[in-house]
C-alpha cells in the first residue's frame, strides 16, 4: 500500500483559506449585527447586571 503524495504548497494554501474563512465567519457574527438590533440587547444586558448587583448582599454575616 503506497500513500498518495501530498503537495505541501497546496496543503498550506488550503489551510490558509480555511483559516481565513473561519476568521471571516467570526467577524460577521461579531460585527455584522446592525446597531438597531444590538443596542437594545446591550441595554437589556446592562439593566440585568445592575439589577443583580443591587440584590447582592455585602457578604458580612453576624454568625461569626
Amino acid at each position: 500500500m503506497t500513500s498518495k503524495p501530498v503537495n505541501l504548497r497546496q496543503f498550506r494554501k488550503r489551510k490558509q483559506r480555511e483559516d481565513k474563512a473561519r476568521q471571516a465567519e467570526a467577524n460577521r457574527i461579531a460585527h455584522g449585527t446592525p446597531k438597531a438590533l444590538s443596542e437594545p440587547v446591550r441595554l437589556e444586558r446592562e439593566r440585568l447586571l445592575r439589577e443583580i448587583e443591587a440584590k447582592k448582599l455585602d457578604g458580612k454575616t453576624d454568625e461569626s
